[in-house]
């Protein structure tokens, strides 16, 4: 995975290798090579994720009405 690809390129390539696992007309050997490349994908478009979620910013008035920047901080469920 030497080239860069956007993360929505990645996750329709993994949409696609899920869809060709579930099938269940690979052999063995290809399933396990498809699976392999599917967990990198997915491990690329987590890293992808996470480091949007670093960038994003909320934007909140303050009290006198200016607007500040606070960073984003995920609620857990």
């Amino acid at each position: 995975m030497s080239e860069s690809k956007t993360f929505e390129e990645s996750l329709d390539e993994l949409e696609k290798i899920a869809s060709n696992l579930e099938s269940g007309n690979l052999g063995l050997d290809e399933a396990i090579k498809e699976f392999e490349k599917g967990m990198k994908l997915s491990k690329e478009c987590s890293k992808k994720l996470d480091e949007a979620e670093k960038k994003i910013n909320i934007l909140v008035q303050g009290e006198n009405g200016e607007l500040n920047e606070e960073n984003f901080v995920a609620e857990e469920e």
